[in-house]
């Protein structure tokens, strides 16, 4: 097996979803029961207030609040990683020390959107986050949504920081993670499920999944599996999630609003979205539903597969 980094936070995990209530306001509650579910049933951490926790729509407060409940709950269970995303610098470090008092184990820090800042003002902006807490940071690198890649030799120079510990990789560059992987010793995420165990494969530490919310066993199961060398057993788990990676994420709907339709259809706190996101409508669920249902009963097949003695 390819040899690899550390894993900070675990390998498995989760973009969570921020519940809201019908009336749309935060629901601590149903983040909880949320949390304890994901954990129990195979995350190692969760992401709070990322992309799928739609946090350009929750206020600083809420941000606090969901981490302190959230580890509350979760406890040593499983780590607790609070996003850090502003466009102004100054805003990003406040939040970075609101989410060390809350109690979160780590930071994933977004690179800073719309202002389209140059490599030396973004590497700037990390440098100051991460000297802002005590806590170990992930970078952030989502362009699509930023408008702003980290540079390979960017990411390069911010691995000498003794807080940046690894990356959330949403960059679709193989060619400049795995220059990262083997030059630093930097843990390298995957953000984007289609990439999970391709990433893995090559010394990356793991992923940062939103499929989790509706499957949260599969990376688990996926990098088990290749770890006691089933590399088959792998495969198969990785491609049985891909119709479902597919509906949940490349469909046109923001990972935010289908993860939230198929948990609220199974019966999972979630809630509605906050404007400018607009809910699933009846057709898009039903899709979803049917790729869930699919998968689920892939993973049974695949894990009966996998644990059947040789011959």
């Amino acid at each position: 097996m390819t040899s690899r980094t550390a894993a900070p936070f675990g390998r498995a995990l989760c973009a969570m979803i921020t519940p809201f209530t019908a009336e749309g306001a935060l629901d601590l509650d149903g983040a909880c029961r949320l949390a304890d579910h994901l954990v129990s049933r195979g995350c190692d951490g969760l992401v709070l207030s990322g992309t799928t926790g739609e946090a350009p729509t929750t206020s600083d407060a809420e941000k606090a609040a969901l981490v302190r409940a959230v580890a509350d709950t979760v406890g040593d269970r499983a780590a607790v990683v609070a996003g850090v995303g502003s466009n102004d610098t100054r805003h990003a470090a406040e939040q970075a020390r609101e989410a060390e008092k809350a109690g979160a184990d780590g930071l994933l820090v977004l690179t800073p959107p719309y202002s389209l800042p140059p490599q030396d003002a973004v590497e700037a902006h990390f440098r100051t986050v991460a000297d802002s807490s005590g806590l170990p940071v992930l970078l952030y690198d989502i362009p699509g949504r930023t408008g702003t890649r980290i540079a390979t030799e960017t990411v390069l120079r911010l691995a000498d920081h003794p807080r940046v510990v690894g990356v959330k990789d949403c960059a679709y560059d193989m060619l400049g993670s795995q220059k990262v992987i083997s030059r630093t010793e930097l843990a390298y995420y995957a953000g984007c499920d289609e990439f999970n165990l391709a990433l893995y494969a090559v010394g990356g530490a793991g992923c940062v999944s939103t499929v989790a919310n509706v499957l949260p066993g599969r990376p688990r199961e996926v990098f088990d599996a290749y770890d006691a060398g089933d590399t088959e057993g792998a495969r198969r788990a990785q491609l049985a999630a891909t119709p479902l990676i597919e509906a949940m994420m490349a469909s046109g709907l923001p990972g935010a609003v289908t993860a939230k339709a198929l948990l609220g259809a199974v019966g999972l706190p979630s809630g509605p979205v906050r404007a400018p996101l607009l809910p699933a409508g009846r057709v898009a669920t039903d899709g979803l539903l049917a790729a869930y249902e699919a998968a689920r009963g892939a993973e049974v097949r695949t894990v009966v597969r996998t644990a059947a003695p040789a011959g």
